[in-house]
C-alpha cells in the first residue's frame, strides 16, 4: 500500500518497523567496513599463492587461520549480499510483487553460501 500525499506530509507518520530498518542499516555499514578488511585479506592471499606449485597452494588454504578467515570472509559477503539485492529489490518492486524475488535471493544467497563453505571445508578436511 502505498503512503498517500496526507501520510508524507505528517511528520509523525511511521513507515515499517523502526527497529528492523535500524538493523538493516547497521548492518549494512558494518559488513562494508568488513569487506574492506577482507578485501585486503584476500590481496594477502592472492599475492602469497603467487608462483606456488598447486600442492602449496593446497597446504596454505589448509592452514585453520586462512580457512577461518575464507570461511567468515564468506559468510559476511553473503550477509552485505543480500541486504544489498533486498535494497535494490524494494526500490524496484511494488510491495505485492517483490515477494517472489526476495526468495530468489534468499535462495540465491543460501546456495552461494553451501557452495562456498562447501569448498573451503573440502579444502581443509579432504585436499
Amino acid at each position: 500500500m502505498k503512503p498517500t500525499q496526507a501520510q508524507i506530509q505528517n511528520p509523525t507518520t511511521h513507515y515499517g518497523n523502526a527497529k528492523a530498518s535500524t538493523r538493516h542499516f547497521i548492518t549494512q555499514r558494518v559488513t562494508g567496513a568488513l569487506n574492506i578488511l577482507f578485501a585486503v585479506f584476500m590481496v594477502w592471499f592472492v599475492v602469497s599463492l603467487a608462483g606456488r606449485a598447486p600442492a602449496e597452494m593446497i597446504e596454505l588454504a589448509r592452514n585453520p587461520f586462512v580457512a577461518l578467515g575464507l570461511a567468515v570472509m564468506v559468510v559476511n559477503v553473503a550477509i552485505h549480499m543480500r541486504n544489498g539485492m533486498r535494497d535494490t529489490i524494494e526500490d524496484y518492486f511494488d510491495k505485492g510483487e517483490h515477494g517472489l524475488a526476495m526468495l530468489a535471493n534468499n535462495a540465491f544467497v543460501l546456495f552461494f553460501l553451501v557452495v562456498a563453505l562447501g569448498a573451503i571445508a573440502k579444502i581443509v578436511f579432504w585436499g
